[in-house]
């Protein structure tokens, strides 16, 4: 099994992991205690068109504002806390849910909190070549999505005996090794010190939490959710 890391755009045509851990994927992966289904879609305006269609809740940020009119952020914290009676959540973010559009493969959602569920699926739906792919901020690196990819490359090489995982991904795995590092720069981060300026520093706090669910979201004709694993 090929183990790579992306940016932006995924290289395998077999099974890719999105990672936007500061905040679409985490986001993602919270509000699947909570919807059925997860629309991402790619302006403000798709997302109204398709509340009135869905029934759904509009969620989502720009500049990592919530948008004007939409029920709530782009916050894993705002959705915990929402109460609804729709099963459909519509998504749109800077980052996160941009490059799902250009992915062509089968798409799992990674982040911090779901590390291990991640990998444990990407192993059982991949025939060779795994590939994670950072989302990164408006088309600039992130540290934070290439240490949350560590996180994940790592839990896939503790399962997997005969992965080849590249050196760029390897670095990413070192990176990530020390936890108090890996928080500090969390918070340090471009994104970081946006969301802390923005009064959503409690988000941070959520997004660097590690395994603390099993839920892992796939994307599927413009739809995310919950993957099955069949094992745990």
């Amino acid at each position: 099994m090929k183990i790579t890391l992306s940016f932006e755009q995924t290289i395998s045509k077999d099974v890719s992991i999105m990672v936007d851990v500061l905040r679409a994927s985490s986001t993602i992966t919270l509000a699947l205690d909570k919807f059925e289904k997860i629309i991402p879609c790619f302006t403000p305006e798709d997302a109204f068109k398709l509340k009135d269609e869905t029934g759904g809740i509009i969620a989502g940020e720009r500049k990592g504002a919530k948008i004007e009119g939409f029920d709530i952020g782009n916050s894993p914290n705002a959705i915990k806390d929402s109460k609804t009676d729709s099963n459909t959540m519509i998504l749109t973010t800077s980052n996160g849910t941009r490059i799902l559009e250009k992915m062509n493969s089968k798409v799992l959602i990674g982040c911090m909190n779901n590390a291990r569920a991640v990998a444990k699926a990407s192993l059982e739906i991949a025939c060779d070549h795994i590939d994670v792919v950072m989302a990164g901020v408006w088309e600039k690196f992130a540290i934070e999505d290439f240490l949350a990819a560590g996180e994940i490359i790592s839990e896939i090489s503790k399962v997997c005996d005969n992965c080849e995982v590249s050196e760029y991904a390897q670095a990413a795995v070192l990176a990530s090794r020390n936890y108090e590092l890996v928080k500090k720069a969390f918070y340090e981060s471009t994104s970081g010190n946006k969301l802390k300026s923005l009064g959503y520093e409690n988000d941070i706090a959520f997004c660097l939490e590690k395994n603390s669910t099993d839920k892992v979201g796939i994307y599927d004709k413009r739809n995310i959710t919950q993957f099955k694993l069949s094992r745990q």
